[in-house]
């Protein structure tokens, strides 16, 4: 394991804030400076400032994201956090962002490697939504999104789109743009007033009240790990 990936398994920080550690010469593998591209073995001894380290066992927590709570795991304007909420023993971090009005499903782990093939577009993870929008999308509405709308950062994918209620539809997608859904109902003239995640590939939040988490079972993160990974073979597949 590459030794940014590791110091965040063991807590210290993110990948990012421990390639600054180690850049300021404060970690060492096996009494020698850790560099970027050190990778560390089961027996090889990390150290920071001095201080032995212990990775982390993986962890894999689920969570009914409330309203007004910031997808990070820190804020520099003191807001509450995800993280925040999730008092468990192992350091978690979000696995994609909720903007801080939207609620539902989300997942919160250390385990880099199934973090990124999650938040990754190419291996397909479906992400169901359910917005209150503006006005009532009619056939051709529904249509454009199904066939995936152009932004201003480019075409979206084609997209799973009903409607509900009057005023209410269920958009499904695979991507994580910035904002994506809100700008999606918005080009269509729906603009979203209120915004639940339904779905996160094979979690929901039944069970759970906004706030409230619990550890994903064994069986959850097997179908995690078998959605990407059969995702990417699909793409691999030649036509």
């Amino acid at each position: 394991m590459r030794l940014n990936a590791w110091l965040s398994r063991a807590g210290v920080a993110s990948r990012r804030g421990a390639d600054e550690l180690i850049k300021a010469g404060r970690v060492t593998v096996n009494g020698r400076p850790g560099e970027l591209n050190t990778f560390v073995g089961a027996a090889d001894r990390v150290e920071l400032d001095g201080r032995p380290l212990a990775k982390q066992r993986l962890a894999y927590v689920l969570l009914h994201k409330p309203a007004g709570v910031v997808t990070t795991a820190r804020d520099p304007h003191g807001r509450p956090t995800v993280v925040d909420l999730v008092a468990h023993e192992s350091r978690v971090v979000p696995v994609g962002r909720l903007d801080s009005d939207t609620t539902g499903v989300l997942l919160l782990t250390n385990d880099g490697e199934l973090a990124h093939r999650l938040a990754h577009p190419r291996y397909e993870v479906e992400k169901v939504y359910t917005a209150e929008v503006g006005g009532d999308p009619g056939e051709a509405a529904l249509r454009a999104l199904g066939e995936g709308i152009e932004l201003d950062d480019g075409r979206t994918a084609p997209a799973r789109a009903r409607r509900l209620a009057p005023g209410r539809v269920e958009l499904t997608i695979h991507e994580g743009r910035k904002h994506q859904v809100k700008r999606m109902l918005a080009a269509v003239g729906h603009p979203v007033v209120r915004l639940h995640r339904v779905r996160y590939g094979p979690l929901t939040v039944d069970g759970l009240e906004p706030g409230e988490w619990r550890e994903v079972s064994v069986e959850e993160i097997d179908a995690l790990r078998r959605l990407s990974s059969v995702s990417l073979r699909r793409r691999a597949r030649p036509s």
